[in-house]
């Protein structure tokens, strides 16, 4: 998948960090035809074999692993390829209607590998040369044919039905199917993922609180439950050394701000080494935290010192959220799984002269899409936690954004829920926050309004690029709902 893609390649962050990763993507391939056609039209099966070798090559360009079953030509091959596909556990399977075939060769693919499938129809060329075509050349340009008919008996077996018509060489097309593989790799990342949880909900946050057991039964996820004692134990065991090399590569990643205090800063270097031992240690793919603390005492201290390490781990792909964000560090991750970045974010402030909405975090941040060098900044206190410490100041890279987030509903479902704006540049605070100025096209309050109105929480991804429509995508595949927010 294309963890990254969008990301600033020319960050220190994507030369000195370790991106960390589950497996690929497994995308099934079946290409099939009807097999009644091959002795009727000898030069037919050829044609369409020659297609699957493209259609074929274009998903190993991919970044995913392709289960290629083969090419079908009636029901029991079909039964045979379902088969091989449960087996192999694909996040996706693609059916290649190369021309007509009927739907019982399609319906036991689905059936079998209880996998999301997507069907695409791409003929040879923009259109026939009806002047010099045949039967046989006509069905090579047939596979449009049986997709109403697929569609037809997938709802009437209950199986969602999604599918991408075009032609071979169609770049459009294949910006849809590429669409439904990163989808498919936000299914992958997610059910693959354990969730790390670390601490207790931030006092009074009724909209952060998240039933854990509809985690892992709407997503697949693990969710460990982590206590702070977990961190303190492997920070306690931080050598100077270590501490030495994690200042050095903080150095490289960030410019120091003169408010930064050595104290402080040598402190957020420890505890950002031991962050990297607790996800490794509990084998991690996010992390959401909190912890209150009092009059200083360590665990206040390691709940103020983990912004510098979460910083450093959300750029290698492990993204972490304060405040108990539980959902946030989910659709963070899902973000990183399309190459979108996505960091941790909520509003600040809403500027009417510039139609912008200001939003940002005190707290972790996802480096790798800063639209400049990250500065870190010494802070005497976090506006409304205890203990102090060093923080994260930028604003993410200008362009096209969307924000993300995961929202729910009265029954207890999830929601996906994005919006897209663009980053602006302007005026900007300088108190150690993430901020960023975004244009959604219209009145900020209105989009507050709207995009409040959703089932969205305090918090959510601010992702780069236009990427509702891949969001989307995903969310059908994960049998969830989605909703865009547009300002009218």
């Amino acid at each position: 998948m294309p963890e990254g893609t969008h990301m600033n390649q020319n960050h220190p962050a994507a030369r000195l960090l370790t991106p960390h990763r589950r497996r690929p993507t497994r995308i099934g391939l079946v290409s099939g035809g009807l097999g009644a056609y091959w002795p009727q039209f000898p030069e037919l099966l050829p044609q369409l074999q020659e297609s699957v070798r493209y259609v074929t090559s274009r998903f190993e360009e991919l970044d995913a692993d392709v289960v290629d079953t083969g090419f079908i030509s009636d029901a029991q091959e079909a039964a045979a390829a379902g088969e091989k596909l449960r087996v192999a556990d694909c996040d996706l399977i693609v059916i290649f209607l190369t021309t007509y075939l009927t739907s019982s060769m399609v319906l036991p693919i689905a059936q079998r590998a209880k996998t999301p499938v997507l069907v695409i129809d791409l003929q040879p060329t923009e259109a026939m040369d009806h002047a010099n075509f045949d039967t046989g050349k006509w069905l090579a340009y047939c596979g449009q044919c049986p997709v109403p008919e697929v569609a037809n008996v997938f709802r009437r077996a209950g199986i969602e039905f999604r599918s991408v018509s075009g032609h071979l060489k169609q770049e459009s097309a294949w910006e849809r199917i590429t669409q439904w593989v990163h989808a498919a790799g936000v299914r992958a990342r997610l059910r693959n993922a354990r969730h790390g949880l670390m601490g207790h909900l931030y006092p009074g946050m009724l909209d952060v609180a998240t039933d854990l057991t509809t985690v892992s039964t709407t997503f697949g996820s693990h969710v460990e439950v982590l206590e702070f004692d977990d961190l303190r134990e492997r920070v306690n065991g931080v050598t100077d050394a270590e501490v030495a090399d994690r200042l050095d590569l903080a150095r490289q990643l960030f410019v120091l701000d003169e408010s930064v205090n050595d104290d402080d800063f040598a402190w957020g270097a420890k505890v950002s080494v031991g962050l990297d031992r607790l996800v490794e240690d509990f084998d991690l793919d996010s992390v959401a935290y909190y912890h209150r603390g009092l009059a200083g005492e360590q665990h206040e201290r390691l709940g103020a010192g983990m912004i510098l390490g979460s910083s450093i781990l959300t750029a290698r792909g492990i993204p972490m959220a304060g405040e108990f964000e539980l959902r946030t560090s989910i659709a963070m991750l899902a973000a990183q799984a399309i190459g979108a970045g996505g960091s941790f974010t909520e509003i600040q402030a809403l500027n009417f002269f510039d139609n912008v909405v200001e939003m940002g975090h005190d707290g972790p941040a996802h480096l790798a899409v800063s639209a400049q060098d990250p500065l870190l900044r010494g802070l005497g206190v976090f506006h409304g936690k205890r203990g102090w410490g060093v923080s994260v100041e930028f604003d993410v890279r200008h362009g096209p954004v969307t924000t993300f987030g995961l929202g729910q509903d009265p029954d207890g479902s999830y929601v996906f829920i994005t919006s897209e704006g663009e980053v602006v540049p302007g005026p900007l605070l300088a108190i150690g926050n993430t901020t960023s100025r975004v244009d959604f096209g219209g009145d900020p309050g209105l989009w507050v309004d709207h995009w409040s109105q959703t089932g969205i929480g305090h918090h959510w991804a601010l992702c780069v690029g236009h990427r509702a429509a891949d969001i989307k995508a995903a969310a059908s595949l994960l049998g969830i709902e989605h909703r865009q927010v547009v300002v009218p």
